[in-house]
């Protein structure tokens, strides 16, 4: 049933002097220089329990953070264009099993780099043919075999990074033709690899719907939504409030370069390329909350939205022995965001089922269907992006009754 909105009239069973406590923690991290700023929000019962702007949205202005600062959420792109794939399943033009190369034929020929040892010792790259198409499916959950160049080395992650894919300057179909010369990692269907597999799924939704991603998104999900301030770039009169990151970490001492959003890329990134405010990923994460519904709006059915909350990596024996199982211990992954399957394992609270994701400039959510409750935590310090998300979810967790 469809919960709404609502502002709570108490603490809806959290303790509000433990509440404080997270604004203390963060705003004592702020104080010292260790983040520019932070935007949170909980909600249980489809109620905000807490929200807090703390901090400067942007250090070299000094302008203070708010609540409608607009973030770079990276990577909590995918669940967004995951949930528009899945209203095209239930629309009956996609099925999950369906080979991405019957979309995409640019993909028709994709080899698996094994790497191997030469006479003299060197590592080389010997391509074999994939042993099974890779789906939908597969790109949902990661399992396509595709990679990233940025996260870890290998000499397949090698070949990305000569190829250039990731850059922002190239079309969607210059995209996948530089991926479709490239060398998987894995074979199709067997081993989770943190990847471009959701820009690809991107890709395949603008073929399939005949419309560009952002119009897709507009039109299906953030107009119905009341999505007012996200998209794929910030518009001129919004460029005041957009949120940005120390030059330099005061951690770790590296550089900060974060994706340019005040003009609209050629390339409109499904798996990392979006704005958003957290009122606004409020209502995408509540709608996700109440089972595929926001106020009157069906984005998805409850069966469906439960499918992809669910762990797709069961019966996948090698599925977790990959070069970085991000989801970490305790988690699988679903169609879109990791998916808890275990209480003990991981570092962090939580309960068996629920679902989250987060962006590598520091921004995160999860949803708690047991304990019918969500979280937002939104922040531009993309080194600073583990720890925080680690202390964010434990300090909410310890302020439940």
């Amino acid at each position: 049933m469809d919960k709404g909105l609502a502002a709570a009239s108490g603490t809806d069973g959290f303790s509000a002097e433990r509440l404080q406590a997270l604004t203390r923690r963060i705003q004592a991290d702020i104080d010292g220089r260790l983040i520019p700023g932070a935007a949170m929000l909980v909600a249980r019962g489809g109620k905000v329990v807490y929200e807090a702007a703390l901090g400067t949205q942007d250090p070299d202005t000094g302008a203070p953070m708010s609540l409608d600062t607009i973030f770079r959420i990276y990577s909590m792109t995918k669940p967004i264009v995951s949930v528009a794939a899945m209203m095209l399943v239930e629309q009956g033009r996609l099925l999950l099993s369906d080979p991405i190369s019957g979309y995409l034929p640019e993909l028709g020929n994709l080899k698996v780099g094994v790497e191997k040892a030469d006479p003299q010792g060197n590592r080389i790259l010997q391509l074999e043919d994939a042993l099974q198409p890779a789906t939908v499916q597969d790109l949902l959950r990661h399992t396509a075999g595709f990679t990233y160049g940025i996260f870890g080395d290998s000499l397949v992650k090698e070949e990305y990074r000569k190829a250039g894919i990731g850059n922002p300057r190239a079309t969607s179909d210059e995209f996948i033709r530089m991926l479709g010369q490239l060398p998987l990692l894995y074979q199709p269907g067997t081993v989770w690899e943190y990847s471009h597999a959701t820009d690809v799924l991107g890709v395949l939704l603008e073929r399939v719907s005949g419309m560009p991603l952002d119009a897709l998104l507009s039109e299906r999900i953030l107009k119905p939504l009341g999505m007012r301030d996200s998209g794929f770039w910030v518009e001129e009169g919004k460029h005041h409030r957009i949120a940005e990151a120390f030059a330099k970490d005061p951690v770790t001492g590296a550089a900060v370069k974060l994706n340019q959003p005040r003009r609209k890329p050629n390339f409109l990134g499904g798996g990392g390329g979006m704005m958003s405010t957290l009122h606004d990923y409020f209502r995408f994460a509540q709608m996700l909350a109440n089972g595929g519904e926001l106020e009157g709006v069906r984005i998805l059915s409850r069966k469906t939205l439960a499918l992809m909350a669910s762990d797709h990596l069961v019966g996948m024996p090698l599925a977790r022995t990959g070069l970085n199982y991000t989801p970490g211990p305790g988690y699988g992954f679903g169609l879109g965001f990791s998916v808890r399957t275990h209480e003990g394992g991981a570092v962090i609270p939580g309960s068996i089922g629920d679902y989250t994701w987060s962006g590598l400039a520091g921004t995160y959510f999860w949803v708690d269907p047991t304990e019918d409750l969500l979280a937002i935590f939104l922040m531009q310090a993309p080194e600073q992006r583990t720890h925080y998300r680690q202390l964010f979810r434990s300090l909410v967790y310890a302020a439940l009754d």
